[in-house]
């Protein structure tokens, strides 16, 4: 492993990385942050939690005057919450050295950011449609702008921007320094690269350091109709500290998360109809532990960097290797281990052998918990908790109580009496989740053996409106843009 020491990096930027607690670079960042600082345009290649920010942050942050109140580098990213968090790293970054950095989105007030914007942010990390509106209204001026990032830039086709990036990129200076990243690079991408970069350095992660090597991959092979039960089953016995569910539509993810609450558990659903002030508050509130399991699509919870997820149940499999290894991304980081099991029904077999076989990883196969099970890690949970009670010894108040109930009631009984009281009673409400059509496995291999890079999707049906030629009701067309939501921030 490379030191943050050994790449040559300021003072300021050094202590705030100490600050934050780093001191080994990911591969990421020791192979990008060299070339970078050396004024290279680089394409890297790599999945959301593998230290992208950083890697493209730290060379960013080391270029800017601080004396001068203007804007002096650009971020663009897919969403609004890819944006903050990229804004707050960088903040981060910069404390030191005195750099301000500046969110803007879709979904805010305008006046609000022009306002900020004329404080002088020397970094703006931006959404490419709200960044675009800024450009006309001559809010953001790039006169002095000499460094641009795109980030997560596949996903920035997928959401139907890849115009917009072009439009950014014209705006900006042509003696620029550009930084582009993906983790896969379709056609669109690489011809952005080709023809908009200056002789760019590509840095790749392999396949085998995308995937988290500190995470127990499980999967469990159930029917449709018992997910639900095995859900809630697993999150009895696990009591996951922070969990997130993955569900393939919009609709699912609004019924699991009533389901899971009608039967007493913390939970709240995100996804891409939600307003932006109800989407931020969700994630507040996941934060800071007031809910205990997030369930999200994938463009919703793309990019979260949320510290302490133990635990990504997949509750639909992900329709191709790249999400798997983006959903599983989100436990198991800054070194803790973490835990992620997917719900397989028997005809989805195929396609996650396929999954296994293109990220080299390895799922073990877990038995599906019986409801006795979970009431008894229940009850387990509950021990150890009234044992980590006895190890405190600070029980003196509680003995003379304690000894009268010990004249009237035999100790058996008190116990369990104190189990049944401190143990979580989940309310087996019944709960309907709405079916969707299972992976054209033929299809996903028929793509894969071409050797493109195209998402594999099901039989169309009502909750997820897509069909088997990747197109979507929203208006999807081949190129990947979504012309309906042409100029929406996500």
């Amino acid at each position: 492993m490379t030191t943050f020491n050994e790449l040559g990096i300021s003072s300021p930027i050094m202590k705030s990385l100490e600050r934050m607690g780093f001191e080994e670079a990911t591969p990421i960042q020791a192979q990008t942050i060299p070339l970078a600082m050396e004024g290279n345009d680089v394409i890297g290649q790599a999945q959301t939690g593998t230290g992208k920010t950083a890697a493209f942050g730290i060379p960013m942050i080391e270029r800017i005057d601080t004396k001068l109140r203007k804007v002096q580098s650009l971020v663009v990213a897919p969403t609004r919450e890819l944006a903050i968090q990229v804004a707050e790293e960088l903040n981060r970054l910069g404390k030191n050295k005195g750099v301000r950095v500046l969110p803007v989105y879709g979904g805010q007030h305008m006046d609000r950011q022009i306002r900020s914007l004329k404080d002088g942010p020397h970094i703006v990390v931006a959404t490419p449609g709200r960044l675009l509106d800024h450009f006309r209204r001559r809010t953001v001026r790039t006169d002095l702008v000499q460094t641009i990032v795109l980030d997560e830039a596949d996903e920035m086709l997928n959401m139907g921007f890849i115009d917009d990036i072009r439009e950014i990129l014209k705006q900006v200076p042509a003696e620029r320094q550009t930084l582009l990243f993906s983790a896969t690079m379709p056609k669109e991408i690489r011809e952005i690269a080709t023809t908009m970069m200056k002789d760019p350095k590509e840095v790749k992660v392999k396949a085998k350091e995308m995937t988290v090597e500190n995470i127990e991959q499980h999967f469990v092979e159930v029917p449709e109709k018992y997910k639900f039960d095995t859900l809630t089953n697993l999150l009895d016995m696990q009591n996951p500290d922070l969990a997130i569910v993955f569900s393939r539509t919009k609709k699912r993810v609004d019924e699991i998360t009533e389901g899971l609450q009608a039967r007493g558990f913390r939970a709240e659903g995100i996804h891409g109809d939600l307003t932006q002030g109800k989407r931020m508050s969700v994630l507040n509130k996941f934060k800071n532990g007031r809910v205990d399991v997030l369930v999200a699509t994938d463009v919703a919870a793309r990019g979260l960097d949320i510290s302490g997820v133990t635990h990504v149940y997949n509750f639909d499999i992900p329709q191709d290797p790249e999400s798997y290894v983006h959903r599983i991304g989100r436990t198991g980081r800054a070194g803790r281990t973490g835990e992620a099991i997917s719900f397989i029904t028997p005809r989805e077999i195929a396609h996650l052998r396929l999954i296994e076989k293109i990220t080299r990883s390895k799922m073990k196969r877990m038995v599906p918990p019986t409801n006795k099970e979970a009431r008894r890690g229940q009850q387990q949970i509950t021990v150890e908790k009234m044992l980590k009670t006895i190890e405190s010894n600070d029980l003196e108040a509680y003995h003379e109580t304690a000894n009268q109930l010990l004249d009237e009631h035999d100790s058996v009984t008190l116990i369990a009496a104190a189990l049944k009281l401190l143990t979580k009673e989940r309310r087996d409400v019944p709960v309907q989740i709405s079916s969707v059509a299972p992976i054209s496995i033929k299809k996903a291999e028929k793509e894969k053996s071409r050797g493109n890079n195209k998402r594999f999707y099901g039989k169309r049906n009502q909750s997820s409106g897509r069909n088997q030629s990747g197109r979507n009701q929203g208006g999807r067309n081949r190129k990947g843009n979504f012309q309906k939501r042409r100029n929406r921030d996500f």
